[in-house]
């Protein structure tokens, strides 16, 4: 970041809290290199007759990977209801909004953001379109954008804007960065995009359009945090100090296994010139001769050659203590550790994966509690959209469901009856049931089948 263009956001957000969030951009820059492992580098002592190991196991990616995967590598459903009337009357929307969800490849994304969102503390939801173009879904990692909310409501956006160099110059005048603002004037939806240089000097663009929309199709998701904060807690921060000792104990391992691996090579009593033509390989023959100097009168002095074995133990405490630190960073985040022979024994049914995996569960529908509502805001925004830029015909009065689902082994029998009892009380339609438990290859078909039959 550079100072021209930091300034120019400043003067955008103003007051304390844009400083703030500027200063946490470059926080969060240094989490996201913790992250890939560029920041988990240490200095050694200097002086010393050896190179120190540097052992670095990445345990904080491989944890918020499990994290993301757990929470969204079964793509939540996204399904709308509706408020008076048969399901069929809202299908039409459902199939405009899963087509934009496909073509947006949601499914790859929303892992994708989960992560970011874990790393960075927050992630924004940013819905591109406009007359004759299909919306678009994307999400943003935390160091592209700034935003300021309503002054007397916190979780309504003002104003959003969203930046970042497109280029690698390193002379201001040559660099270029990209910057685009959403915000609210009169009750409509402004939108300002410019290319500026590294002095924040204006190159291209910059001139207010009318989106046509009563509201920034944008949102913030927050990862948990406080009342009132704009900001979110990085879950790579809690485990920033557990890497590192992991890291250290692993690498101080390494260095001592070497040390003490090899035994010493040890001479008594032996002759100079007999020491200086000795060959240590396999099968060689060794003439020790024994120093005169200290036989005197006496022969029972007699030159020896022998190892000396390190007697220094330490593997119990080791393994104690590098299983502590691991166990420590999975409770953290409520992950289990567990490996193929722990899950021995455990896997004959839904619900006893689901006690082992039961703290995981509780940890993401705690983070559900600030995706669920964006992910209903996005379904919205989506169908409003198209109202606006396509004309399609949107349901007045409807409202979205979002099931979570997890990737562990489900009593499928019992969801199959819950499912049946949801199609039976008109809050699932039967072509949602045949496509998610695939009863029959082409749901088109098997509807029509079952009409003619009842006839």
């Amino acid at each position: 970041m550079y100072d021209k263009p930091m300034t120019m956001l400043l003067a955008e957000l103003g007051g304390l809290y844009g400083s703030a969030v500027l200063e946490d951009i470059g926080k969060t820059i240094r989490l996201y290199n913790f992250y890939e492992g560029r920041g988990q580098d240490w200095t050694v002592a200097s002086g010393l007759d050896y190179k120190p190991t540097k052992k670095k196991v990445n345990l904080v990616k491989k944890l918020i990977k499990r994290e993301a995967g757990f929470m969204f590598g079964r793509t939540p459903e996204i399904n709308l209801k509706p408020a008076e009337g048969s399901v069929e009357a809202i299908a039409p929307a459902q199939r405009i909004l899963n087509d934009v969800l496909e073509k947006s490849r949601f499914k790859s994304k929303l892992i994708q953001a989960a992560r970011d969102c874990f790393i960075g503390k927050r992630v924004a939801i940013k819905i591109s379109g406009g007359f004759g173009r299909e919306p678009m879904i994307s999400f943003r990692p935390s160091f592209e954008f700034v935003y300021s909310t309503a002054d007397d409501d916190c979780d309504t956006l003002s104003k959003i804007i969203f930046f970042y160099q497109t280029n690698n110059e390193t002379e201001r005048k040559n660099q270029r960065i990209w910057k685009q603002k959403y915000f609210l004037q009169n009750g409509r939806c402004i939108l300002n995009e410019g290319v500026y240089d590294g002095f924040g000097q204006l190159l291209e663009g910059g001139y207010d359009t009318d989106t046509g929309l009563d509201f920034i199709p944008c949102c913030v998701i927050l990862n948990e945090g406080l009342t009132g904060d704009l900001m979110g807690e990085s879950d790579v921060e809690e485990l920033i100090d557990l890497q590192n000792a992991y890291n250290h104990l692993n690498s101080d391992d390494a260095d001592a296994l070497k040390f003490n691996m090899f035994p010493q090579t040890v001479a008594t009593d032996a002759k100079a010139e007999s020491l200086e033509n000795i060959m240590l390989s396999p099968g060689a023959l060794v003439d020790l001769q024994t120093d005169p100097a200290v036989m005197g009168d006496s022969q029972s002095r007699q030159a020896k050659l022998e190892k000396l074995e390190s007697s220094f133990g330490y593997s119990d405490r080791f393994e104690a203590a590098i299983n502590r630190t691991k166990n420590d960073m999975f409770d953290l985040m409520s992950i289990p550790n567990v490996s193929l022979e722990q899950l021995k024994g455990l896997m004959q049914s839904g619900k006893s994966m689901r006690a082992l995996y039961w703290e995981l569960i509780a940890r993401c529908e705690e983070k559900w509690a600030s995706w669920e509502p964006a992910l209903i805001w996005l379904a919205k925004a989506v169908l409003k959209m198209k109202a606006v830029y396509g004309n399609a015909d949107i349901p007045d009065d409807y409202s979205v469901q979002i099931e979570h689902l997890y990737p562990i082994i489900e009593d499928d029998f019992d969801e199959m009856a819950n499912d049946r009892q949801e199609v039976a009380g008109g809050l699932r339609s039967r072509r949602s049931y045949i496509e998610k438990w695939g009863v029959a290859p082409d749901a088109e078909a098997e509807l029509a089948r079952m009409k003619a039959e009842s006839m």
